[in-house]
């Protein structure tokens, strides 16, 4: 009988998701960023094992990483016959994410703040 070792997020990468989470990122981009912030490079099968995705989910998630700027992805040929693989990496520090992640708050923040304003001013009408 095979045995089969399933490695997942460990509590530091797990907590990170979940704060990612609470900032209204998705789960599959936290989870996602929550294991690239930790590594080196990653890749497609490695993240589906090791943050707990399926393979579309991968694709979709890398494309939106990208689309950000904050990774960059290179294919890597197998030994033998196949298909490439991807091989993805964080192009910007992880600070710089949360950083981002910072000023979309803020700004959502500045903009509630405004609609109460107007709500207000429009209510002393």
């Amino acid at each position: 009988m095979k045995s089969l070792t399933i490695r997942q997020l460990d509590e530091k990468n797990e907590e990170i998701a979940d704060a990612l989470i609470s900032l209204g990122i998705s789960r599959t981009v936290a989870r996602a960023l929550g294991y690239l912030q930790g590594s080196n490079e990653v890749t497609s099968v490695g993240l589906e094992r090791e943050a707990g995705l399926r393979q579309p989910e991968v694709s979709i998630v890398m494309r939106d990483l990208k689309e950000r700027g904050w990774i960059s992805e290179r294919e890597e040929k197998k030994p033998g016959k196949g298909r490439p693989y991807k091989v993805y990496l964080l192009k910007v520090g992880f600070n710089e994410i949360v950083a981002e992640l910072e000023k979309q708050q803020r700004r959502a923040a500045d903009e509630a703040r405004l609609r109460i304003e107007r709500l207000r001013k429009s209510k002393k009408s």
